[in-house]
């Protein structure tokens, strides 16, 4: 098992970055592939980001393409989300997750067994 702490977040203005901070305890955090999700105010969770476990490829929502880079460094036991040129509707609450085998869609919440608490994120005008 693992346990999964995010960081990070925080208020800033539109046109600003964060980096959040997804940090694990428990297994080798190499073993598992891990999600960004982002649940915006009175609306439901979306998938952000994921970063594979083997691999390390990465694969972003439309939303963010471009602007959002994850990325891990497996002997810190910790995934990133380095968030540049946000945005409004980037307010959310971010969540990061985590699945130690395979799965038929990353990009789909179901698919991942750990999740954090989640940190928030408010971009202002």
């Amino acid at each position: 098992q693992v346990q999964l702490v995010e960081s990070g977040g925080g208020l800033v203005q539109a046109g600003g970055s964060l980096r959040l901070s997804c940090a694990a305890s428990g297994r080798a955090f190499s073993v598992y592939t891990v999600g960004w999700f982002r649940r915006p105010p009175g609306k439901e969770r979306e998938f952000v980001s994921f970063i594979l476990r083997s691999t390390s490829i990465t694969y972003y929502a439309d939303s963010v393409k471009g602007r959002f880079t994850i990325s891990r460094d497996n002997a810190k036991n910790t995934v990133y989300l380095q968030m540049n040129s946000l945005k409004l509707e980037d307010t959310a609450v971010y969540y990061c997750a985590a699945r130690d085998y395979g799965a038929s869609s990353f990009s789909n919440s179901n698919a991942y067994d750990y999740w954090g608490q989640g940190t928030q994120v408010t971009v202002s005008s």
